[in-house]
Order: structure tokens, then sequence, then C-alpha cells
């Protein structure tokens, strides 16, 4: 996801300070100060159309604020801080990565939505306690640029092994994985495909072959990436990034000019599913809006509007997805996964070794 001001770091189990917080909460606790407004916090990459977000205003009675916070790994950083006094009343974002990180430090109150029942069973999780409720999928997978290949008359990579040789020196960009979720998802997935003892040996051969370390998506993908319609103009040289499998049908539907196919590509054999999640946030101040909007994110109207918003997959049974998303964005057929209690049990100790390894 999106990165634009760097706010937290989480490495290892620590925490850097905040400075002054943007953003307004009440002062009963936290949240939306006026009770007819109710407050998103999260990520940059937060998108909806505005004839449906005038839907929910119209239905239910709120109007909606956003709060925008960098990556998502920064906004689920700063969102745990500022817990006791909430910026909002919703947090959409907090993905599988980061999930345990704001469970155990009780970021999110109980609420089942309405709909729940019809997310799709694969993405269903905390269902005894339901503090949060998936809403979007997706895989963070390796992206390439397709004229930088046909040029250089290069083979794209097409795995982890792959990015490791010698013909693709120099060409990779990805995220910091102690600030960004696709950073740290690339890092869980190359543990998923090389184990508990191979990952770093894996990740030291990816220094040597020249791996670029950004702090966020948005520098490595819009700025650094020569494939991507940012990185282009910015003078981007590096022709693989880590981003989503979901980047192509963006630069399609988002030229000035439709391009018959898409300038990018996604090495498939580098993918790792991604499932985001949104919660009803402790303190809240507006409980009850909060729990509006969080049963409108599922509903039939937001999960088919999604797609083409925010890049990414609906989780609910029904929900449509447009023929040029599918077309261009294809899911990956067997990305790497990881159990839950897995990525809980060492991912702060992982990203301790892999920022030792691969930043100093």
């Amino acid at each position: 996801m999106h990165n634009k001001t760097f706010v937290a770091v989480a490495v290892g189990l620590g925490l850097v300070a905040l400075p002054a917080l943007t953003g307004c909460g009440s002062s009963n606790g936290g949240g939306s100060a006026d009770s007819r407004t109710v407050t998103l916090v999260s990520h940059d990459s937060w998108a909806v159309s505005k004839s449906v977000q005038k839907d929910f205003e119209k239905q239910s009675g709120y109007k909606l604020r956003v709060l925008n916070d960098g990556d998502a790994g920064q906004a689920v950083n700063k969102a745990i801080l500022t817990k006791d006094h909430p910026q909002g009343d919703v947090f959409f974002g907090v993905d599988n990565t980061l999930l345990s990180r704001a469970l155990d430090n009780g970021l999110f109150q109980s609420y089942r939505p309405k709909g729940s029942d019809l997310v799709l069973p694969q993405y269903r999780v905390d269902q005894d306690k339901h503090r949060v409720t998936p809403i979007d999928t997706g895989d963070i997978c390796v992206n390439y640029d397709k004229a930088y290949f046909d040029q250089h008359k290069l083979t794209p990579p097409k795995s982890f092994a792959d990015l490791a040789e010698p013909a693709y020196k120099n060409l990779l960009v990805t995220e910091n994985a102690a600030t960004s979720s696709p950073g740290l998802g690339f890092l869980l997935g190359s543990a998923a495909q090389y184990g508990d003892g191979g990952w770093q040996g894996y990740w030291k051969k990816l220094k040597d072959n020249g791996v670029k370390v950004v702090d966020g998506w948005e520098q490595a993908y819009s700025q650094e990436f020569s494939g991507s319609s940012g990185g282009r103009k910015a003078g981007g040289d590096r022709p693989l990034v880590v981003s989503y499998a979901s980047s192509p049908p963006a630069e399609v539907i988002y030229a000035k000019k439709r391009p018959s196919t898409a300038p990018t590509g996604v090495s498939y054999g580098t993918c790792f599913r991604q499932t985001e999640y949104a919660g009803l946030l402790s303190n809240a101040g507006n409980t009850k809006g909060g729990k509006a909007f969080l049963d409108f994110l599922l509903t039939k109207e937001f999960q088919d509007d999604m797609p083409l918003n925010m890049f990414v997959y609906p989780v609910r049974e029904g929900a449509q997805v447009p023929p040029d998303f599918v077309k261009y964005g294809p899911q990956a057929k067997s990305p790497e996964t990881m159990a839950p209690e897995k990525i809980a049990a060492h991912r702060d100790q992982w990203v301790k070794s892999w920022t030792s390894l691969v930043l100093k």
C-alpha cells in the first residue's frame, strides 16, 4: 500500500514515539467528536466511488470522514500508539501480516457486522471474538517493466530464486519490511518459500545482487519503478518492484490513452496472499456510526465497487469482479501463504533480523 510520511517504525517489538498527531479526536476518549460523523482511519490506498459513499451517508445518516495515515504498516503502528485516544471510529487496512500485533495490543473492540455470514470461509479469522472483519484480498508480487525486458532481450524473473540471479543485478526495488505492508509480505513470502533456516541466506543473495530498499509502496512503485506511469515521469530506473498482482490493471485503466495490453507484468512465482481487515476501534467516540460503516463495507454495493478503486479482490460471496480486472490482474494460482499463528510467533524477530541483515 501507499506511503507518504514516515510516522512510526516497528523493529522487533519496539515502536518509536510519535510527533504531534494530525486529525482531531473527541474529548470523550477519541473517535468522531460529532455523533453524526463517522471517522475512518486508513492507509493511503483507501478509495471508494463518490456515488457509493453518498449512498452510505444517505442510508445511514452519517457523514463519512477519512483520515489517511500513510503506508499500512505505519498506519497500524500509529493506531496502536493512539488507541487510548483514537483519531477515528473504524480502522481499515490491517492485514494478515500485522493482524496479531493489532489484536495483541487491544486495538479493536468486538463487533460482528451484518453480512459476516457471506464472507468466504477461507478469509474468516477471529471467529470467537469478532474483533476484525475481512474486507478484501490480494497478492503481493514482484511486477516487471515489459518494455525494459523486451529492449534488453531478457526473460523476466519467474520465481524468488530468479531474483537473486546475476542477470537481475541492481534491477529490484522493494519496501522496508519494518515500515511497509507489502515489504513485510514479501519478506514473509520468502520465509514461506525458504523456511526458518533459509530465508536469511536468500536475502543475503538479494543484497549482494543490488536490491534497493525504500520506506514504502508509493516511493517504490511510483518513483523508483520504471514500468509505472509515475515512475516513468520520475525517471525511475528499477524495472522490478514489489507491488501487487492487481497493479497491471491500474496501469491500463488509469492510462491517458488506454493501451492494448498492460505495460507491466507479474512474476507469479513471487506472490504472497494478503487479506485486509477492518475493525471498530477501542475507545471510539461514535461506536454506533462505526458499526453502521462496518456493515456497509460488507454490502454487495461496496464489495462490487472495490476492485476498480483499491485494486483488490472482494471477499463477499457473490460480489462481482470487473472483466478488465480479471483480465489484467488475475489472482495467483499458488501464492505463498503462512498461518496467522506462525506470523505472530516469528514476525517481529524476522523483521529485526532482516533489518540487521539488509539495512546495515
